[in-house]
């Protein structure tokens, strides 16, 4: 009789040693960072199978909406929030930086695989006063190239998106029109075009389109085989999106550049090997989570995820954190209230 009772005490003590045996950690956010978060869930499960983190790509306005109606875990996005976006939260939001990664200017121009931009020409074709590839602002940085005499069709994030925010921002840094009539923020009004969903959306909806142009993350690009162009830099020199132009955007970055709350836009960063329309992405915690376990369980994860993770990340098409914020991302996970 004692022998049944110490087993079943045994059993109810290893449940609440083991309260994740039978839970899940829900999270949900940016497109972007989607490959790579997928990788990451997948490997760190099978180093601790009782920990199961789900995750939904539904871009980055969806990930804060979800986050602040605590409707999950986490979120994730590609665009700090707003000031207003954190006092709308019912607590304290922390971010932290998890890979960087590029958005080009994917398009779909029959007879032509490899185009220049300038930060101002993208401005101009979004803001569809470029409406023709054969237009003279196109053919003036692309010499020798022949331009057919094609309508542009511009294809825009429809959902609340980072990477919209990421592109927005970018282009608001070097076209004033551009800041004046569409600005920057995870949803805009666009003058231009049509929308698809999500990053895997804008990536089909260009492959489909002839004369189509968008803007995806660096990975949508590559595992869709879809031409995409160098861009302009600060610098003056036109560079294509790679891990390694990508780390040099993040170089400004790095250090005392980078704030305390992890919030910094390194868009049109200084640098000649710099690419221009760059970002870091978030992971969005509360700092006083109401759920301690799955805290306890989502921090471990981060400390996975910035040292032995990042090797993931070049292999997905992404840049791994530079590791003075990786340093600064371990002091401040001490900061989430377990």
């Amino acid at each position: 009789m004692k022998s049944t009772r110490f087993i079943s005490l045994l059993a109810a003590a290893v449940l609440i040693a083991s309260p994740l045996a039978a839970q899940q950690i829900n999270g949900a956010g940016a497109t972007f960072p989607n490959p790579i978060y997928q990788k990451w869930f997948s490997e760190y499960n099978k180093l601790h199978p009782n920990v199961q983190i789900n995750y939904q790509s539904i871009g980055s306005g969806g990930g804060i909406r979800q986050l602040t109606n605590q409707t999950v875990f986490f979120g994730a996005t590609d665009g700090p929030m707003s000031p207003d976006q954190l006092l709308a939260a019912p607590g304290r939001v922390l971010h932290f930086p998890t890979v960087l990664g590029g958005v080009v200017p994917i398009f779909n121009v029959e007879g032509v695989d490899n185009l220049r931009f300038t930060g101002p020409l993208l401005a101009e074709i979004f803001l569809g006063n470029v409406t023709y590839w054969n237009d003279p602002a196109i053919a003036k940085v692309n010499p020798g190239v022949n331009l057919p005499a094609t309508a542009i069709t511009v294809v825009h994030r429809s959902d609340g998106s980072g990477t919209s925010y990421i592109w927005c921002d970018y282009l608001s840094k070097v076209s004033p029109m551009y800041k004046k009539t569409v600005g920057v923020a995870t949803s805009v009004n666009w003058p231009a075009g049509v929308g698809a969903k999500g990053n895997e959306g804008v990536s089909g909806l260009v492959k489909q389109t002839p004369g189509a142009i968008g803007y995806v993350e660096l990975i949508y690009a590559s595992a869709n085989k879809i031409d995409y162009g160098s861009v302009q830099n600060l610098a003056g020199q036109f560079v294509k999106a790679s891990t390694q132009t990508v780390t040099a955007a993040a170089g400004a970055a790095s250090g005392k550049a980078m704030p305390p709350d992890f919030r910094v836009s390194i868009t049109n960063a200084p640098g000649p090997n710099a690419y221009p329309i760059a970002s870091f992405t978030w992971l969005l915690f509360y700092e006083a989570p109401r759920d301690k376990v799955r805290a306890r369980a989502m921090v471990d994860f981060m400390k996975w995820a910035l040292t032995d993770g990042q090797k993931y990340a070049e292999g997905l098409g992404y840049a791994p954190l530079p590791q003075q914020v990786v340093a600064m991302e371990m002091e401040a996970l001490k900061r989430i209230k377990l």
